[in-house]
């Protein structure tokens, strides 16, 4: 297997992440990439349908006998335990990252947010850790790159409410979806209570711009030649939320992301000037409308 096939895992993956990540330095976004296809591949074991399971311990076991001294002879795996290393990666992250993954195959549906924001962890919170280390950032960066990884993920949550509903999962906790008077969010029932479902997916993007906030107070420690994709890709899920906050129906019609045009075409902005602060119009306690970017 090739760097060309790694990358082929990446860009199959994340329309978003993969021509966000053309803007960092070559030897940087060969490591970033290493890191997702090893990522994907595991989720992708158990967001098939069929579930891949067996398939999913295997990589799991072939990982930790590669960690052990043992190649894998799977470049996906052996050239993310060579990153692991050579990065230092914390072995908790990447258990974490295995424990979250197996969720997945064992659980549907979650109670409370703490229960949601366990999973998040190891699902994403461990993947900005994991990239905060490949930039060489300080340890002052590490809790800003736990919630840029916990964020990312909501706003796909989100998006995917409807592919998710196929794979029977749903992510938001049953606490807020009683709160919305909502107790399913399949469009049968949805489509009966549209405003309770508009209201609950406005609740969800709030949280999501209240932990980019919090994400966006670390981008002080990111060089400008890190910045640029990571603040494009942060643009871009600005924008997917913008989308589904005006019309959050539009998750049963479409899944919402930007073109690669316009991914690309926003990382060049941004090479002009990467500092420019999310742009958000706030109501009372909460987000009322994020702006277009």
């Amino acid at each position: 297997m090739s760097e060309r096939v790694l990358d082929s895992i990446f860009r199959k993956g994340s329309t978003t992440f993969f021509y966000s990540s053309k803007f960092f330095p070559s030897d940087v976004k060969k490591d970033v990439t290493r890191l997702y296809a090893f990522v994907r591949t595991a989720d992708d074991y158990v967001d098939s349908i069929p579930q891949q399971a067996d398939e999913f311990y295997s990589f799991k076991e072939r990982y930790h006998a590669a960690l052990g001294g043992v190649p894998a002879g799977d470049e996906i795996i052996d050239s993310f335990v060579e990153l692991q290393q050579r990065m230092g990666f914390d072995q908790s992250w990447i258990d974490a990252f295995f424990a979250s993954m197996e969720m997945d195959i064992t659980k549907e549906h979650y109670t409370t947010m703490e229960e949601v924001e366990t999973y998040l962890y190891g699902s994403a919170e461990v993947v900005g850790l994991m990239m905060a280390r490949i930039m060489r950032l300080p340890p002052e960066a590490d809790m800003s790159a736990r919630y840029l990884g916990r964020a990312y993920q909501y706003i796909n949550f989100i998006r995917d409410i409807n592919e998710d509903i196929g794979l029977k999962r749903r992510y938001f906790p049953e606490s807020d979806m009683r709160a919305c008077g909502l107790t399913s969010l399949d469009y049968e029932a949805v489509s009966t209570h549209p405003e309770q479902f508009a209201h609950c997916v406005r609740i969800q993007i709030r949280r999501y711009l209240a932990w980019m906030e919090r994400a966006e107070e670390g981008f002080s420690y990111i060089p400008r030649r890190y910045l640029v994709p990571i603040k494009t890709a942060s643009d871009m899920y600005l924008w997917t939320a913008h989308k589904i906050y005006k019309d959050p129906l539009v998750v049963y019609r479409q899944k919402v992301k930007p073109t690669s045009f316009f991914i690309l075409v926003h990382g060049l902005k941004n090479l002009i000037n990467p500092y420019g602060k999310m742009s958000i119009y706030t109501n009372a306690m909460g987000t009322e409308e994020c702006r277009n970017v």
